[in-house]
């Protein structure tokens, strides 16, 4: 898990609204579907990012953001 700020958290739902192939219009997660709808993590989390799609796929096109919370975990 990557541990983001409140400040970035704004930003990751918005990268999850706008870009997120598995987000559908509601905010339900498609790959965790089983039936029954099931709410995307990143669209409730304000304290890390847990979704390794997201994590892999999508915050990638947010490069300032991307560099902003490696920085925050001390990644390299």
């Amino acid at each position: 898990m990557m541990k983001i700020t409140t400040k970035q958290a704004e930003k990751v739902h918005r990268l999850v609204n706008s870009l997120c192939a598995n987000c559908d219009k509601d905010g339900n997660c498609i790959l965790l579907d089983d039936g029954e709808a099931h709410r995307c993590v990143q669209l409730i989390s304000i304290y890390g990012i847990y979704c390794n799609y997201f994590k892999k796929a999508v915050l990638l096109a947010d490069k300032e953001l991307y560099e902003q919370i490696k920085k925050h975990n001390k990644l390299k």
